[in-house]
């Protein structure tokens, strides 16, 4: 195997059914994983030593493969075996992360689901859930990583996958965004702040057609009185909160700041905010939708000349 065919991280993922090897596998897809289930064993080594196309970089990702009782060819003490000699041989040794839960539980699990244990297709699920435990003891003994998830809910085990697996790099993309109350909320943001109780640039002659990127605007806005106060636990309240959505396993969060036009108020707040964002470790994008539009009295009165010519053309019909 050539080393640049070596993902940079291979995880077998194993455990008995009904524990949490799907939820794993599905969160570290989403955390950036390469991710295989159910390979037969005879093919990973194939499965290894195979170069993706040319210019690809994902053989570089970290690798989890899937492996359960229900794998064609499966044998415990032979898939220990095969992790010996992949650790041995190769520059990147396999870990392994075993999935256990107590019979009691595992019951529980398949009588609300209604599923049959895949090794009890014609008996109750306690006779499954006890000869997969003997068989997948080997692997239990060996594992790196044992998750017992008798008492974990779903919710609570991707957060320990993200936890023990993940990276800063899984933060979720963050945007700040300006926009204008004008013309309409934006469909992707997760959080909206209203910046109309700020006083107004547009009524400043000098300021009308600048923008919050200009410094005149930013130091008007930002003499209001209540400027630093509200900016400032706006700013806290998102040091709170942006953790929390990385925790829930959010791929995308969108910060977004109104004004009446889009132009001014939320551009000049939201440049600041993202600064702050920046200092604080995070990386966020950041988007000014409505900031090339024309002012906001502008469209007001595009907008009422054309309820006007509507009004018109209804009188003359």
């Amino acid at each position: 195997m050539t080393a640049g065919a070596i993902p940079k991280r291979i995880l077998l993922v194993t455990g008995l059914s009904g524990a949490g090897k799907s939820t794993a596998l599905r969160t570290l897809e989403d955390i950036g994983w390469e991710v295989v289930d159910n390979l037969p064993l005879s093919l990973l080594e194939h499965l290894l030593s195979t170069p993706l196309g040319k210019g690809s970089n994902r053989r570089r990702r970290p690798l989890a493969i899937g492996i359960d009782s229900r794998t064609r060819d499966f044998d415990a003490r032979r898939v220990v075996g095969q992790i010996k000699t992949l650790s041995d041989d190769h520059e990147f040794p396999v870990e392994t992360l075993f999935f256990d839960c107590a019979g009691s539980e595992l019951l529980r699990r398949y009588s609300e689901t209604r599923r049959r244990h895949p090794l009890a297709p014609d008996r109750p699920a306690t006779d499954g859930i006890a000869a997969e435990r003997e068989l997948m003891e080997p692997i239990r003994r060996w594992a790196d990583h044992v998750i017992d998830t008798t008492d974990t809910a779903p919710n609570a085990l991707q957060q320990q996958i993200r936890q023990r697996f993940g990276s800063a790099s899984d933060a979720p993309t963050l945007t700040v965004m300006s926009f204008g109350f004008s013309r309409g909320l934006p469909r992707s943001a997760d959080t909206v702040f209203d910046m109309r109780f700020l006083r107004n640039p547009y009524w400043i002659d000098s300021l009308r057609d600048l923008t919050g990127l200009d410094a005149e605007v930013g130091a008007y806005v930002a003499g209001d009185e209540a400027y630093e106060g509200a900016v400032g636990r706006i700013e806290d309240l998102l040091l709170t909160l942006l953790p929390r959505y990385s925790e829930e396993g959010k791929s995308y969060v969108t910060v977004a700041f109104g004004c009446t036009g889009g132009r001014h108020r939320s551009v000049h707040v939201a440049e600041r905010v993202a600064a702050r964002l920046r200092e604080a470790g995070f990386s966020p994008t950041v988007e000014h939708r409505d900031l090339t539009s024309r002012p906001h009295a502008a469209v007001e009165a595009s907008a009422t000349s054309s309820r006007s010519e509507g009004r018109r053309n209804q009188v003359s019909e």
